[in-house]
This record gives C-alpha cells, structure tokens and sequence, in this order.
C-alpha cells in the first residue's frame, strides 16, 4: 500500500532532513506534498530527482492526505491539529505541543512501538535528547532494572533550527576575524562559548529541556517511579547532540553485561577505540542514523552506579528519523485512521 504523505514545515531544517530519510528509506509514496509558511511561497524543493514546489500551509491542505509529517512549531501544530485529524490523516508531530497530552502517544520505534496503535489522529515525537537517551536505556532498564539516571547534555545548534545554525557559522567566522557580530536569536555569544540551555527557565532552576526530558522518559516507559534528572548545555557543534549519562542500577551489573546489552539493542552501535581514547564525536555522528554509545564505565562513587557516553544526530534520530520510522509503523501495522 502507498501513502499520500504531507510535510509541514518542509523548508525548515528538520524539514528538510525528513525529506531526506523519506527517499533514503524508500517510503511506500503516492503522493508528496511539501507545506510551509507564506514566507517559503514559490520556493521549489527537490524529491527523488523531481522538482517540487512548496504549497503555503492551510487548513485546506490535507484533503486526501494519509499522514502529515509536523515540524513547524508548537503553534503551528496546535492550530492544525483539527483540521489534519479531521481530514482523516494522521499527524506525527514533532513539536513540543501535545507530548504530554494523555491521548497522544509519544513514540520512540525501537523502545514503544505498539503505543502507536493507540493514537486518536496524532502521535508525538519526542524530544530530540530524551530520543537519543532513551534509546540505549530502555534496554538496559528491561534487562538489569534501573533506579535512577542523571543525564548531562551537550547540545548542537540543529536543536534551535536552521537559523541558529548558520548564525554559529557566521560569528565563528567573525569572532575569527576579529569582528563585531550581533546574534538575532542567541542572546549572547555563541560561538567558542557554551551556556546552560536558552530554553525557558523555570522557578526551580530547571530550564524547559531538562523538564522535557524528566517527564518524557517516564512516559515513553509507561513508568513514574523512574527518577530522572539533568543538565542540558548548549555547545557550539553544529549538529548532533553529546550526552553524559549516570545510571544506578537496580541489581548489580557489569560493564561487560552493560555491553553485551548494548550489542545487541536496536538503533545502537558501539563507537570506541579504547586504545587510543577516542570516543563517538558530533563530528563522527553528523549524518548518521545510530545512536552511538561507549565509555562505559563503574562509577566509583556509588554502588550498582555506571556511566554512558552517547551521542546522536539531533536532526535524524533525535527528529526526522524519529518521525519517518513512526510514519512507518503507521503503514507496516495498518494503524491508519
């Protein structure tokens, strides 16, 4: 079966990353439509060789569509959501919008597959840090049992969008040359800097990513007695997200255990070489689909306690591969609406 398939927001980065992962996977396609804002009018993408033109995104725009690809804002996607639901298509959204929604599943393919079926005419995707976390944790919670997990991020530019991408590029160029650059997005410097993430700070001393992270692990897990805490940074790497992950365990373990595990889950590889400490980089990751994983270590400080190294494409695994893989679990399950 063929899918008549829409993608919002498909001039963005993600956006364009989904196109990417669609023709890369050979996605079962009828047809594509590629929406975006009236700024993005008369702009022509290309698919599989093709030319195609950007549509300007309105209510209208998803008659006879089977699924709609989201990655145009939280706005954007509430706004749309009846309108997609109603045309009878399925919205797999990657804003932040309805994650937390009880009626909305929030799907990771290689951790909660089957919560998928239980959609009413929207699935989420996760965030892009709690994707490339959860993906290498969940199997090491079923099989050894996990107490806590304290997670550490290092996160690229791809995750605040295209715009802030190419501004890293122009004032590391500037700060090179010695010149003055005045950023419209990042409110202070960025490049050769690093700060505590530019997301929305709470009363608690905790930004909205880390938020996003505690709360979306233990839903993905079906389980609120998981405690989860971290630390997100954002660093000056253009794509791809670094994690430095501590978890204590429920019964004792191995770092050989903890690896023979690893070897074995889906949406992992192992990228060391111990010999000569070289660990997975953003710049080894950029482009690929795995969650690479290494450095496992015991924590000397606390018992059944070990440390993860990870890292992962923000904008494949902790985006559009994300979504395209649910798109696909949608077609292969025939959990259409």
């Amino acid at each position: 079966m063929e899918y008549s398939v829409a993608v919002a927001g498909a001039t963005g980065a993600v956006g364009q990353e989904m196109l990417k992962v669609l023709e890369q996977r050979e996605f079962p396609l009828k047809s594509l439509k590629l929406l975006a804002s009236e700024r993005s009018k008369g702009k022509v993408l290309t698919f599989r060789g093709e030319s195609c033109p950007v549509e300007v995104l309105d209510s209208g725009s998803f008659r006879d569509i089977d699924i709609a690809l989201f990655s145009a804002g939280s706005s954007i996607s509430r706004e749309y959501r009846e309108a997609v639901v109603s045309s009878g298509a399925v919205m797999i959204d990657n804003s932040s919008a309805f994650r937390m929604d009880d009626e909305v599943p929030l799907v990771v393919p290689e951790v909660n597959p089957d919560d998928a079926a239980e959609h009413r005419g929207v699935i989420a995707n996760p965030n892009c840090s709690t994707i490339i976390m959860v993906v290498p944790l969940f199997p090491l919670y079923t099989q050894i049992g996990i107490r806590r997990v304290h997670c550490c991020t290092y996160q690229a530019a791809s995750g605040a969008g295209a715009r802030v991408m190419q501004e890293l590029k122009e004032e590391t160029e500037a700060v090179l040359k010695g010149e003055e650059y005045t950023n419209t997005i990042i409110p202070f410097q960025y490049a050769f800097n690093l700060f505590p993430h530019n997301s929305e700070m709470g009363e608690d001393g905790y930004c909205e990513e880390e938020r996003k992270m505690i709360l979306e692990t233990r839903k993905i897990f079906h389980n609120d007695n998981v405690l989860v805490n971290a630390t997100c940074v954002r660093v000056p790497v253009l794509r791809a997200h670094s994690e430095a992950v501590n978890i204590e365990f429920e019964r004792k373990t191995s770092v050989e255990e903890i690896y023979d595990i690893l070897k074995q889950a889906p949406g992992v590889e192992i990228r060391e070489d111990r010999d000569k400490n070289r660990w997975a980089m953003p710049a080894d990751i950029s482009g690929e689909y795995p969650v690479a994983v290494g450095r496992v270590r015991k924590d000397v400080s606390q018992d059944n306690t070990f440390d993860l190294w990870v890292v992962g494409d923000q904008l494949l695994k902790g985006a559009a591969l994300n979504a395209i893989q649910i798109a696909e679990l949608v077609a292969e399950k025939g959990i259409s609406r």
